[in-house]
């Protein structure tokens, strides 16, 4: 079993307890009263690279990065840096993530909020609308066709903007055949957690020109946004350069400004 077989074990059985306290059925009544969700994909269609800073404590690969006491402040001065949205790890096992941080992280910032985890049952995507969220990741890795399309639907449904993760070929052309508009390219394997960012430069050739790329993992350097900018990358997606940068503000502008430049050059 790899690392991601494990992670999804884990989501499951956490996500039984919250479905046992708290029923769909309301969770299902609470999104009818809910306003609309942002759009993100002005931005992210727009010249300039956009950054999808990430509030992130630890992670398999690393373990603790960042204390992150206050998700809400950290996701201000993403903003306050430019951040075209902020993604949110919500998985509590590996990432010692949880909804309250999506939920603080929502009320704090106007721009796009994405909920990261490990989506695998419709309950998780009534609760990231109810928390707040206006983006989701669907892994393709964790999902078959069938569920990857119900998926796109349901977050459509609810007004959620989908990111389709991908990190093999296979995986990029079952992403692209499903119509999904927003498709990133993890540079980390989930299953080995070994990280190459030259797996972006290979996979976004096969991403259509009319769809929006996004560069994930292993960006933790102005070399790197530069890299991927220059290989069709329209957004990227950084945490651990942010979380241990010091000045998250500066980095995300930073980041926006080299990558931005890049894609001009």
């Amino acid at each position: 079993m790899g690392v991601l077989d494990e992670i999804i074990v884990g989501v499951r059985e956490d996500l039984a307890v919250r479905e046992a306290s708290l029923p769909l059925r309301e969770l299902m009544d609470a999104v009818a009263q809910l306003p609309p969700t942002l759009d993100p994909m002005p931005r992210f269609r727009a010249p300039e690279l956009a950054v999808i800073a990430e509030v992130k404590r630890s992670s398999p690969s690393k373990g603790a990065l960042a204390e992150i006491a206050d998700p809400a402040a950290l996701a201000s001065e993403y903003a306050a840096g430019g951040a075209a949205a902020i993604s949110v790890l919500t998985e509590r096992r590996r990432f010692g993530g949880e909804l309250a941080d999506l939920v603080a992280v929502r009320q704090s910032v106007g721009v796009p909020v994405l909920r990261k985890d490990f989506m695998v049952a419709d309950y998780q995507f009534y609760e990231a609308r109810v928390a707040g969220a206006d983006l989701v990741l669907l892994i393709a890795a964790a999902l078959t066709d069938a569920e990857l399309g119900r998926f796109l639907e349901l977050s459509r449904h609810l007004m959620l903007t989908p990111l389709v993760e991908v990190h093999t070929p296979e995986e990029t052309r079952r992403a692209v055949a499903s119509g999904a508009a927003l498709i990133g390219v993890n540079n980390r394997n989930l299953q080995t957690l070994d990280v190459n960012i030259a797996e972006f430069e290979k996979l976004a050739s096969l991403i259509p020109a009319d769809r929006i790329k996004v560069a994930e993992s292993g960006i933790l350097a102005v070399g790197d946004v530069e890299r991927v900018a220059s290989a069709g990358a329209d957004v990227i997606l950084v945490g651990e350069a942010l979380v241990r940068s010091g000045d998250p503000r500066r980095a995300v502008a930073d980041f926006t400004a080299a990558g931005t430049a890049a894609r001009q050059r």
